[in-house]
């Protein structure tokens, strides 16, 4: 009897082990065992492909206004700031969002993800109103405090004004693609993205230009495509949210006042705001700064920072990618793996730089010939593609250094990099350089930044190094 009650003893303890090694088996998570370089490149490429489809839409959009006049394009990119703020303040929101909802979601607190949700389209919403507002009142006077010219006044203010005053399409789209992030539905939401680009890339030619018996509609027409690909987007994340996103529902009944849950959201979206909208505090005084010497500088600004994003988009992917494996396999204490993600991230990140740096030094001529440049503009474009793009490589550097502190918790310190490197060095560089009374001095500033916000970063990660080693971590 005794011999029997152990034999089943042994069988139990054997049944217990086997389960528990098998429930290993089945949880464990790729980021922790699959070769670092493979998962890298896996893991970034979907967001790469989604990024290119965006610059390569930004670049068109611009090489067709560029058809119409020098005026239309620098019209445009004083726009610019507007729309990154727009995009900042839908996208941080939706960062917020998607934070408290995915945290709710593990938590298995089901009615809270619903609540979540409600309250992420109420602040959407509520930004959208503030862009609406700003359209109709505010388009002139920020236009006038840039330009008297009454040209690119005049089309400037009724490309701000359709894009803001429309901008439905841009909030919901934005609000629906962190939805289906935040549960996972990633190529969902890469598709609402590409479409809504494809789409822009399609109507601008035929309403700027007038074709199949459309009216020539110009800069207006750029602005129309712009809402069109923005609504087509919307539509196309709400019907995968409600036919794929199960795990949530938007009702009136989920949409209730909850403080605390507002405040949660507000808490992680408003600093994400505040991060990206540093661009377009840096793009519009750049603008007033290079105003100053000829709008022709502004639009050569303009087509630099749309050329640029085919360079940062795979670096930004690469960074997007690293942040998951890494902030995994800290928490698994598996300081090998981060250190090779690191490594490998700076090698791919600085042999593309490499690579576009190269470009920019040797073919800006054929760059710029994709938007139609005047004679003026190619004698201020080449140097001034030639100079910027000396910022490359320590750019990305500081990329890839942001992306492992976002990782390990330390947002903060991106935060202070992007302030260090737009607004307390790069715009009073700028400045102090217009004083000599020569354009091609004020490009320096974007390489100065460059290799300044490189140093802050390094001094950042070294800090990051003797936390995370105080904390047992690496």
């Amino acid at each position: 009897m005794q011999g029997a009650v152990h034999i089943e003893n042994v069988s139990l303890l054997f049944f217990i082990k086997h389960t528990k090694v098998k429930n290993m088996r089945e949880t464990e998570n790729k980021m922790g065992i699959m070769p670092v370089n493979r998962l890298l490149v896996t893991m970034a490429l979907p967001m790469i492909c989604s990024m290119f489809v965006q610059a390569f839409y930004n670049v068109t959009d611009s090489i067709f206004v560029s058809r119409i006049g020098e005026h239309a394009l620098t019209a445009v990119s004083l726009v610019f700031p507007v729309q990154n703020f727009m995009t900042a303040a839908g996208s941080g929101m939706g960062v917020g969002m998607g934070a408290v909802l995915s945290r709710a979601l593990g938590a298995k607190k089901g009615q809270d993800a619903d609540k979540a949700a409600g309250w992420g389209l109420i602040l959407s919403m509520l930004c959208m109103g503030i862009f609406i507002l700003f359209g109709i009142f505010g388009s002139r006077i920020y236009f006038t405090a840039q330009t008297g010219d009454e040209k690119i006044l005049s089309e400037g203010i009724l490309y701000n004004q359709i894009c803001c005053c429309l901008s439905a399409g841009a909030f919901l789209q934005m609000y629906f693609e962190k939805l289906l992030q935040s549960t996972g539905k990633t190529f969902c939401s890469m598709v609402v993205q590409s479409a809504g680009s494809v789409v822009n890339i399609i109507l601008d030619p035929i309403l700027i230009f007038g074709y199949f018996h459309f009216p020539a509609m110009g800069v207006k027409g750029a602005a129309l495509a712009t809402v069109a690909g923005q609504t087509v987007a919307a539509v196309l994340g709400c019907c995968f949210h409600f036919f794929r996103n199960k795990e949530i529902r938007i009702t009136a009944v989920h949409i209730k006042k909850d403080r605390e849950l507002a405040q949660n959201i507000l808490a992680i979206g408003v600093p994400s705001v505040i991060m990206q909208s540093l661009a377009s505090v840096m793009v519009y005084g750049m603008n007033l700064i290079l105003i100053s010497f000829t709008s022709t500088a502004t639009a050569v600004f303009g087509v630099y920072y749309k050329l640029q994003s085919f360079a940062f988009m795979p670096v930004f992917g690469l960074g997007n990618a690293m942040v998951p494996i890494v902030a995994f396999n800290y928490g698994a204490k598996r300081k090998d793996r981060i250190r090779k993600t690191l490594k490998l991230s700076l090698i791919y990140v600085t042999g593309i730089m490499v690579i576009c740096t190269i470009l920019f030094q040797t073919v800006p001529d054929k760059m710029l010939l994709l938007f139609n440049v005047s004679d003026h503009m190619k004698q201020l474009g080449y140097p001034a593609l030639r100079i910027l793009s000396c910022n490359f490589i320590f750019a990305g550097f500081s990329v890839v250094l942001s992306s492992m502190f976002q990782a390990l918790g330390k947002s903060i310190y991106s935060m202070w990099v992007s302030v260090f490197r737009q607004l307390v060095i790069l715009l009073p560089a700028a400045y102090l350089l217009s004083l000599t009374g020569d354009l091609t001095f004020v490009w320096w500033a974007y390489p100065i930044a460059a290799v300044a916000s490189a140093g802050i970063s390094l001094y950042y990660y070294h800090k990051l190094r003797f936390w995370v080693q105080k904390t047992g971590g690496m």
